[in-house]
């Protein structure tokens, strides 16, 4: 019997155990962490040895093969001794893959993932198929493969995921932009992480599609340098330059599938607004013409769709001033979208677990648009030095409550606060959701 040892028993890693337990290998869960108790209870429910709070690595180590948890790094030393035995590790998606024969459509990029994922998903749910929501976001897909049957997946997946995929393919590829992210863990090379998105699309063959933002230097210049094996379906820009989806004047439109006429639709007409939700809404739409989804559909889905939470979502208005929760805005380039989505003057909260950031993206805008900054995290030196001669008023602060409390104070009528913090948020919370829920609710208290 196979041994397989799973660390981290979060989503990806329970969905993996249970789908490994009922394939019928020799199964081991290890948490470094505490476990959470539904996960606890899943794994008990199917038999499946289990520890948390420490690894035996002699439990570990005599493994045929282990699926890790996006979160761990490769540099961590237990994952450095396997790798020097030559165990071979695996992502929960490469693993889950080979127990299906469903249709995969994949979406990446520093930007733009959760929403081009989900609205994907509620296009071809609108359209009657049979469709799964996972990786990033929804159930793990292993947990799916193994007591569902899609035939269809929409898989929001990060640089992490594709670093331990190798034989998977995506037989619809979106990479949404590139831009400087989690450095911290790709040695402050900007390439290497680059080279983790490009993964998505190893493996394709020219009945497969990858889907990209044409106007994107980075993925401009890497499709100089690679020779990708899927057809080609760029989005943004003009007509003129061979785009599957562009915008003309006020209309948006797609025209990736030549069995039906070009989708065409209004820009205002569309449940998200902003340059980067058109984006968004190209690649989704390309995606769902190449599966042959009526326009009627993919266009109603449209105008239905209203967002993701913690994406630009509004919260509450206080004493005449908006909050507006970003919260999912954990890089650089995610904040200058939101930036640019204001037209009124705003107090922006900001900071957290800095990944390597370049600041410098945002400056203009920053000072285009922002009356006060609220810096919040353990370690605010960084934005302290960096916008601390922009001469824009600035309040330090290393709690959610005092942040915005300081917002509070410093806006006023007519004016936004906005939470877009360009950073991770692990310093002071659990995830970024959870950092949304506490600001959201800080909101509403005052």
């Amino acid at each position: 019997m196979k041994r397989l040892v799973i660390l981290g028993a979060g989503e990806s890693g329970t969905g993996a155990a249970i789908l490994a337990k009922e394939k019928g290998f020799d199964v081991f869960v290890s948490d470094m962490g505490e476990i959470q108790s539904p996960y606890r209870a899943l794994l008990d429910q199917h038999g499946i040895t289990w520890e948390d709070g420490h690894h035996t690595e002699s439990l570990i180590l005599n493994a045929d093969e282990v699926v890790k948890s996006p979160g761990i790094p490769l540099t961590a030393p237990l994952i450095v001794k396997l790798q020097e035995q030559g165990t071979p590790i695996i992502s929960e998606i490469e693993f889950a893959a080979r127990y299906t024969q469903a249709k995969m459509i994949c979406i990446t990029g520093s930007n733009g993932k959760t929403t081009t994922t989900t609205l994907i998903y509620e296009i071809l749910r609108k359209a009657g198929l049979n469709v799964g929501l996972a990786g990033n976001i929804g159930n793990s897909l292993a947990l799916q493969v193994a007591h569902e049957d899609h035939d269809y997946y929409v898989i929001e997946l990060s640089s992490f995921q594709l670093d331990n995929m190798y034989d998977f393919r995506a037989n619809i590829a979106i990479l949404m932009n590139i831009t400087p992210d989690h450095l911290d863990r790709y040695d402050f090379e900007f390439q290497n992480y680059v080279n983790a998105k490009f993964r998505i699309t190893q493996n394709q063959t020219k009945d497969d599609a990858f889907i990209y933002w044409s106007q994107d230097p980075v993925i401009d210049r890497e499709l100089k340098k690679l020779n990708i094996g899927a057809t080609l379906y760029p989005f943004g820009g003009s007509e003129d330059t061979g785009n599957a989806a562009f915008i003309r004047g006020n209309d948006l439109i797609v025209n990736a599938d030549t069995t039906q006429a070009p989708l065409t639709i209004g820009i205002n007409e569309i449940g998200i607004q902003g340059k980067h939700n058109q984006l968004n809404s190209m690649a989704a739409s390309i995606a769902a013409q190449i599966l042959h989804i009526q326009n009627k559909v993919i266009r109603d889905a449209l105008v239905d769709f209203k967002g993701v939470e913690h994406r630009m979502q509004y919260v509450t208005t206080v004493r005449g001033v908006r909050y507006i929760n970003d919260s999912k805005a954990t890089n650089v380039d995610s904040c200058w979208y939101a930036l640019e989505a204001m037209t009124t003057p705003t107090v922006l909260i900001l900071g957290g677990k800095d990944k390597g950031n370049d600041y410098n993206a945002i400056l203009d805008l920053v000072k285009q648009k922002c009356t006060t900054l609220i810096f919040m995290g353990l370690h605010n030196e960084k934005l302290i030095d960096f916008f601390g001669s922009t001469g824009i008023p600035y309040v330090s602060t290393d709690n959610l409550h005092d942040a915005v409390q300081a917002a509070y104070n410093a806006a006023k009528e007519g004016d936004t606060v906005l939470l877009s913090p360009c950073c991770a948020s692990f310093d002071l919370f659990h995830s970024y959701e959870d950092r949304g829920e506490q600001f959201m609710k800080a909101c509403r208290n005052l």
